[in-house]
């Protein structure tokens, strides 16, 4: 089964004359690909869910029909499913664009800017949050300006600490400018 949202498009990579290369602008797309670090943090949550899922099976098969094991078993196959659910929303956040605006997909929350509310996608370095966690070091901080919020105090898009560019600076550096390339694209039209 593919997963369109794990890999970003290829054709970032390649080397085009246009900094947008895609036919289809309409849909939303990550510009680039979630770090190894997501991946592995991913793959580690649906190996515990494969032995939750691997449990409700034992259970159910270890109990008769008419015994409170069958409903036990279905309660643990519900925590299989939230975990792998969990696993999938951790694979999807980051920050995605297309022809409409930029979206930010967090863990819990998903919050959309249309382009025509964008004043500028920046690089800045400033201190971030290692991880998402409340330690800071310093890095680089992708920063989105809105025209109907203040610049100070706005969460960055993305950061050189983050899940996907752990000890990935270049990485970093690829996924700005192709940021940058669609909020001055798109606000030029």
């Amino acid at each position: 089964m593919p997963l369109p949202f794990l890999t970003a498009d290829r054709t970032f990579e390649a080397a085009s004359e246009s900094a947008l290369p895609y036919d289809d602008r309409e849909r939303w797309r990550r510009p680039y690909r979630p770090g190894p670090w997501r991946v592995a943090v991913a793959a580690l949550v649906l190996l515990l869910a494969s032995f939750v899922l691997f449990a409700a099976v034992l259970i159910a098969l270890s109990g008769s029909v008419f015994t409170a094991d069958v409903s036990s078993a279905g309660v643990v196959l519900g925590i299989g499913i939230v975990v792998i659910a969990v696993a999938l929303r951790l694979l999807r956040m980051g920050v995605w664009v297309s022809e409409r605006g930029l979206r930010q997909v967090g863990f819990l929350t998903t919050r959309t800017v249309p382009w025509a509310r964008v004043v500028s996608v920046r690089t800045a370095q400033q201190p971030v949050r290692w991880l998402g966690l409340p330690r800071t070091v310093q890095g680089q901080a992708l920063m989105l300006v809105r025209k109907d919020r203040r610049a100070e105090g706005a969460a960055p898009l993305l950061t050189t600490h983050t899940l996907d560019f752990l000890g990935r600076p270049a990485g970093f550096d690829r996924a700005a400018d192709a940021v940058e390339a669609w909020a001055a694209e798109n606000r030029r039209g």
